[in-house]
């Protein structure tokens, strides 16, 4: 634990809750800080934007900073709520197990939503599972749309780890025609014996910030399977795309 950031958030859910503006004192007395400290903690929130100074009053309450926050947690929510019903469609007509990843910072995506198909046997993985943002096929689309110079794609390949690596140039290849078809395949580099297809949502500016991808056993995804899963996950994640821009709803 580190007791300031614990501090801090203790501030930020007190005034949170407190109905109107309150002065330092009664904060610190209230959460049991030293007043100094509760003070120093308050002029970062305040630069932070996170709190709001009434310099009249000399008192304090919750600023837009933190809607800001909140805002982009209950959009990400809504939109993996609403591409659901596209992932259910996805699974159960590949046979695949269909997944959503927001990217959550610069190297890490995060797995916000994820429909099973009917298989005895399927691959399972855990909403809030983060992997490496470059890896598998979700990391091959959003490198072919990331805009990345070949040795800023090369420094983050060589922190990946594959139970089979393809070699930088085999990867590069692959992003390339990612590119060109908008969906992206991983046969058994990154996990042995699963493949994995994948198509990257675009935001207004064309940035990746989602991925929409299908992941089965290799042995039951014959090369004409991984093509028409691909171009369907392509086909969806332009809707996708389209919505996050404003030019359609996301609903199937």
């Amino acid at each position: 634990m580190v007791g300031a950031l614990a501090s801090g958030l203790a501030i930020v859910r007190y005034l949170s809750v407190a109905g109107a503006p309150v002065g330092v004192s009664r904060i610190a007395r209230h959460l049991d800080l030293n007043s100094s400290t509760c003070f120093n903690l308050l002029k970062t929130l305040v630069h932070e934007r996170l709190v709001v100074f009434d310099e009249s009053t000399k008192t304090y309450a919750v600023g837009l900073g933190l809607v800001e926050l909140a805002k982009g947690a209950l959009e990400s929510a809504s939109y993996a709520r609403l591409v659901h019903p596209h992932l259910e469609a996805v699974a159960a007509g590949h046979n695949v197990t269909a997944t959503l990843w927001q990217r959550a910072s610069e190297d890490r995506v995060v797995l916000v939503a994820r429909a099973d198909n009917d298989a005895t046997m399927r691959v399972h993985m855990n909403l809030g599972q983060r992997l490496p943002t470059y890896i598998s096929a979700l990391g091959r689309t959003i490198a072919a749309n990331a805009g990345l110079s070949r040795a800023e794609l090369r420094r983050r390949f060589d922190a990946l780890r594959w139970d089979v690596s393809p070699g930088f140039e085999a990867y590069l290849r692959s992003v390339e025609e990612a590119g060109r078809k908008g969906y992206a395949v991983d046969a058994g580099c990154y996990v042995k014996g699963v493949t994995s297809v994948s198509a990257a949502v675009l935001d207004a500016s064309n940035r990746p910030v989602m991925a929409i991808s299908g992941t089965g056993f290799s042995a039951q995804l014959s090369r004409v399977a991984v093509k028409a899963l691909g171009e369907t996950l392509r086909d969806q994640a332009q809707l996708v795309s389209r919505a996050l821009s404003g030019g359609a709803p996301v609903g199937p």
